[in-house]
């Protein structure tokens, strides 16, 4: 019965601050609803736009992507070449199916929860700088920011992929 809750209503998850367990949950339930959502989507699909909206393709990608980007900038990280040029190329087509694009989401979800597994509370109100502007934010920010932004990604994901069923 727990499994069907959604997963805030499924308790705390172990070794994560409390602070933090709401950008937790929200990760881990848009990765289960990616999972759901993607499991019998067809790969020739995958790049459609219907009505001129961004693709699934792009999603899955800029999902991957923020959450690599936020996580760089909330450990005072600069990003990488490798990063930049995911960027780039993100909402571009290119030959990867929807499984290993949802599994690249999968993995970034993996890598975001052990950082907020070691995060230190007390940096949590520390100022971080956000892209080449360096604007300003604070770590919380930055999670908070990648478990919202997620989920706007997935409630446009979910749409899409329903045009593109019917």
């Amino acid at each position: 019965m727990a499994e069907l809750r959604e997963v805030w209503l499924r308790g705390p998850l172990p070794d994560l601050p409390d602070l933090l367990q709401p950008v937790a949950h929200a990760l881990l339930q848009a990765r289960e609803e990616i999972q759901a959502l993607t499991a019998q989507f067809p790969n020739v699909r995958l790049w459609e736009r219907p009505s001129g909206v961004a693709s699934p393709g792009f999603h899955l990608q800029h999902l991957t992507g923020i959450l690599d980007r936020l996580y760089t900038y909330a450990r005072s990280e600069a990003l990488t070449e490798a990063q930049l040029a995911y960027l780039a190329a993100e909402g571009l087509p290119n030959e990867q199916s929807v499984t290993e694009l949802v599994e690249q989401f999968n993995r970034q979800v993996d890598q975001a929860l052990e950082q907020l597994r070691y995060t230190d509370v007390p940096t949590l109100t520390e100022t971080r700088g956000v892209g080449r502007a360096q604007l300003p934010s604070t770590v919380l920010g930055l999670y908070v920011h990648s478990a919202e932004h997620t989920m706007r990604h997935l409630g446009q994901l979910l749409v899409t992929v329903r045009m593109l069923e019917s």
